[in-house]
């Protein structure tokens, strides 16, 4: 049995058609994970929501950011559903969106197979977390997410601060340890997300570090795979491997296997969306 990580996908179904075939995927031996943000921008977000969908008993997914703010909205009313980009009006709207959306709340934060050696979380893990931890506080906000008072966390979600503490109660905690798992990239050493810098390292100013690179960093159990980041690139070190080349912005989309400890992880690609020469790469 093989298993692939895939990097983000916002919405490119193409890409990743290419890529299954490219893998020549099995479902009857191979299992994927894919490392969030499967909807918004890339133009198919339904069909490649759909297609997700359909590998589920074959696969593993996590949240990214942009999943959560589909939940969102979702959470609310048509009249606040039909102001969002057509995109994502495309799956809110569609005959099978109830199924599709409450597939994707049931998803976690952070997923972890000791078997293989890996853990996958969208963005990465608070440097001053141990494995344990992180999947402690992964699995209350699951909790939450799946439960009957999730639109109370929706509401509540969106936010820089406060920054993370043990001491943090409810909603505020709920959304530090969603920011930690969705949207962290750089870090001061107190483990302080820098949210507003998303370039590539050496961009970054004095005093901020890769999340994964910040001085006594915790160190993890497994290997971890990532997402998020797609200015960062192709990135292998520090037992992280991120993989979030920016195939909505007109990079590869990427396919990690996910090898036994002590084998060097394969890496295939394929070319990603078609964008025009004015296209930016926002990553976030």
């Amino acid at each position: 049995m093989t298993t692939w990580a895939i990097g983000d996908l916002q919405g490119c179904y193409d890409p990743l058609q290419r890529l299954l075939e490219k893998l020549r995927f099995d479902p009857a031996r191979d299992r994927l994970w894919f490392c969030g943000d499967l909807v918004n921008r890339g133009g198919q977000s339904l069909e490649t929501l759909r297609l997700v969908y359909s590998l589920d008993i074959h696969s593993q997914v996590v949240l990214g950011n942009h999943d959560l703010a589909l939940l969102s909205i979702a959470a609310r009313d048509a009249g606040e559903q039909k102001k969002v980009n057509p995109e994502l009006q495309r799956v809110l709207f569609a005959d099978d969106a109830p199924v599709l959306i409450e597939w994707l709340r049931q998803r976690p934060l952070l997923v972890r197979d000791e078997v293989i050696g890996w853990s996958m979380a969208h963005a990465g893990i608070a440097p001053k977390w141990t494995l344990a931890m992180a999947e402690h506080r992964a699995r209350e906000v699951e909790r939450s997410l799946r439960g009957k008072q999730h639109r109370k966390l929706f509401r509540g979600m969106y936010g820089d601060r406060p920054q993370w503490s043990p001491k943090l109660t409810g909603v505020e905690r709920q959304r530090a340890i969603i920011n930690v798992f969705t949207r962290m990239r750089y870090c001061a050493p107190n483990g302080r997300i820098a949210f507003d810098e998303k370039g590539r390292p050496g961009t970054q100013p004095a005093g901020l570090y890769p999340w994964y690179e910040v001085p006594g960093r915790k160190p993890l159990e497994t290997r971890i795979v990532t997402g998020h980041w797609s200015t960062l690139g192709l990135f292998m070190g520090h037992g992280v491997h991120g993989i979030d080349t920016g195939c909505v912005w007109g990079g590869p989309l990427t396919a990690l296997e996910l090898t036994p400890p002590g084998e060097v992880p394969r890496v295939v690609q394929v070319p990603g969306r078609a964008v025009s020469a004015g296209d930016a790469n926002k990553d976030d």
